[in-house]
């Protein structure tokens, strides 16, 4: 089968693509043929080789982290899935692989993809679905009439996260530029601010979550101010924190180098009484039914930005890292 490779770490590496064995699968395993591929700014971050430290790959291996299609073949202990199911998942850890024609996949983190929307918009969802979901419900479980800021509401995570705080009934506040403003409005946005030409941080004050997606040291200073007491900020972007490498399985020396990396931001959170987490999402299929069954009742809706054919999966990454998107961007694999 065809499929692209990180041959080697770097920024300026392009993917290669190689012809490689279909997968076997383990008893617990489904071989699925893929149709749509999503593609993620983390798909570029582990080929750039930033993620090492804890997902430490090694080359040659297969790129991609969303992916949707049909199950070809199934393991003799699979239970809740058969030969000819369409699917969609984001695959778990080290069996990441999405950007190939196979992939053999944990039954435990696919889900029955929704049967209102294509195979496209399916592989659109997984990462920045779950990505949502866990910060919104999971962790801080969001509560009617709850104030939540949502950084880069039109980008892939933040087009999700928008509908899913509106359906959990909370105030959204986010940013964008003034292109997307309509785009933010109709996902759901109460309050829509202009990055370019407003501060979040004066305008801001007593938020219960900020999820935040800024790589900006300052940006992650000013957002921690406009929590209320006890509020929670949830970083996508890091620092990671020891309590984030100990749950991973990490030694003490990761542990002990991540809680220096976030010593800054926890000792800032500490004095306001709010509080601060890493959220480097986890697959999980139960919560991908969860979602599939809110796209399905029309509750949320994917939002695509631009697709590419396979054999154009390095000019999608490319687009992905110009930050220019709008929603997701996809791989038309089949």
């Amino acid at each position: 089968m065809k499929a692209f490779q990180v041959t080697r770490y770097g920024k300026k590496e392009k993917l290669v693509l190689s012809e490689v064995p279909v997968p076997n699968i383990n008893d617990n395993e489904v071989l699925v043929q893929i149709y749509a591929t999503g593609i993620n700014l983390l798909d570029s971050l582990i080929r750039n080789g930033d993620f090492k430290i804890f997902l430490p790959y090694k080359p040659p291996f297969t790129n991609g982290h969303d992916m949707a299609g049909v199950i070809t073949k199934v393991g003799v202990n699979v239970s809740k899935f058969k030969v000819g199911d369409e699917v969609y998942a984001r695959p778990s850890d080290f069996h990441i692989g999405t950007f190939a024609e196979f992939i053999a996949i944990s039954e435990n983190d696919l889900a029955l993809k929704p049967n209102n929307i294509s195979m496209e918009e399916s592989a659109s969802i997984p990462l920045v679905g779950l990505t949502s979901w866990q910060a919104l419900v999971e962790i801080t479980k969001v509560q009617k009439g709850q104030k939540v800021f949502i950084q880069a509401g039109s980008g892939g995570v933040g087009t999700f996260a928008i509908q899913l705080a509106k359906h959990l009934g909370a105030f959204v506040a986010t940013t964008t530029s003034s292109a997307n403003t309509e785009l933010v409005k109709r996902l759901g946005a109460d309050l829509i601010i202009d990055y370019k030409k407003e501060d979040f941080s004066t305008i801001l004050k007593d938020y219960d979550l900020v999820l935040h997606s800024n790589r900006e040291s300052k940006i992650l200073h000013q957002s921690l101010q406009i929590l209320k007491q006890g509020g929670t900020l949830i970083s996508l972007t890091g620092p990671p924190t020891s309590e984030f490498a100990k749950k991973i399985g990490l030694g003490w020396s990761f542990q002990f180098l991540m809680s220096l990396l976030s010593m800054s931001v926890k000792r800032k959170a500490k004095k306001l009484n709010v509080n601060f987490e890493f959220l480097f999402m986890k697959a999980d299929g139960n919560q991908l039914s969860e979602i599939t069954n809110l796209i399905e009742a029309g509750k949320i809706r994917p939002v695509i930005d631009k697709e590419f054919p396979f054999e154009q999966t390095n000019e999608g990454i490319s687009y992905i890292e110009s930050g220019r998107t709008k929603g997701k961007v996809v791989v038309k694999v089949k």
